[in-house]
């Protein structure tokens, strides 16, 4: 795994996410929950919604398209109507002022 910096630290304010695109096509949620970061693919495994447009409730990313709710620590599906397979999470980490993801 390489580690790739994503953003600033400041880029996501406390309690918001925001969708990154990084090398390799990859795009990622980031988000910032009590000032630590957690990065998740940025689109819903469910039919592909953009995440980042969603809405963050702590830990709980809801899918804007049809309400998929997710937590961004996990990548676990907290509740919807079918079963969906996990979304893909990443390690992260603060490096002088950069969130940096592992992927």
């Amino acid at each position: 795994m390489a580690k790739v910096i994503v953003c600033k630290q400041a880029d996501v304010q406390l309690g918001t996410m925001k969708a990154f695109a990084i090398e390799n096509g990859l795009e990622l949620v980031i988000a910032n929950i009590e000032n630590k970061f957690y990065a998740m693919n940025a689109t819903c495994n469910h039919a592909q919604g953009p995440l980042a447009e969603g809405t963050l409730e702590g830990s709980i990313i809801t899918c804007p398209w049809h309400g998929a709710k997710w937590d961004i620590t996990k990548g676990s599906l907290v509740e919807f109507a079918l079963d969906l397979d996990l979304e893909q999470t990443y390690e992260t980490a603060v490096e002088n002022g950069n969130v940096v993801v592992e992927v």
